[in-house]
């Protein structure tokens, strides 16, 4: 079963990503640059407009193949004001979420309430357990599965490299379809 392409509480809401929003990508990834480098390794050098085109691009093919599910989080106003999504990388039955938020908003719980919306749009296309995986050193991050009432079950080695604050290590949280 697939994702709802717009998902909302009420108070915010998440769209998928479309074809024309390279441009508005590529300005709230710059405006906040230094924000999101330290644990997101595409961030680190810079992002350019080719970076927000493949972004897109591969969002569409991925959410098409099924492997992932990206959104575009909408601020009060309807503007981007960040993305997640659910991604088909962790074992069979389960997806893992990420999120990140352009700085002026984060602090405000717009992540913890994404993060929510996707938990339980996973479980009703059929996840049997949700993940989110943060590098020990993002604090900030690890406290959104921990308020979702995720279980921390240990750490693992990063596949990827990490930002430029990375420790190469992941902290992983789950939360199981009876238990979330």
């Amino acid at each position: 079963m697939e994702p709802a392409e717009t998902l909302s509480d009420g108070e915010i809401r998440l769209r998928r990503w479309r074809r024309g929003d390279a441009r508005t990508v590529h300005r709230v990834v710059n405006a906040s640059l230094d924000h999101l480098a330290p644990f997101m390794p595409w961030a680190v050098g810079g992002y350019s407009r080719a970076d927000a085109a493949d972004f897109i691009r591969s969002s569409d093919e991925e959410w098409r193949a099924g492997k992932a599910f990206s959104y575009a989080v909408l601020g009060a106003r309807g503007e981007v004001i960040g993305s997640c999504g659910l991604m088909r990388r962790i074992a069979e039955g389960g997806l893992e979420i990420g999120y990140w938020l352009a700085r002026e908003h984060t602090g405000r719980g717009i992540a913890t309430r994404a993060a929510r919306l996707l938990t339980d749009e996973a479980f009703r296309i059929g996840a049997r357990h949700v993940e989110i995986h943060h590098d020990p050193a993002n604090i900030r991050s690890g406290l959104i599965p921990e308020r979702l009432g995720y279980t921390r079950i240990g750490t693992m080695p990063a596949t990827q490299p990490g930002g430029s604050a990375g420790t190469g290590k992941l902290v992983v949280w789950r939360a199981e379809v009876n238990g979330c």
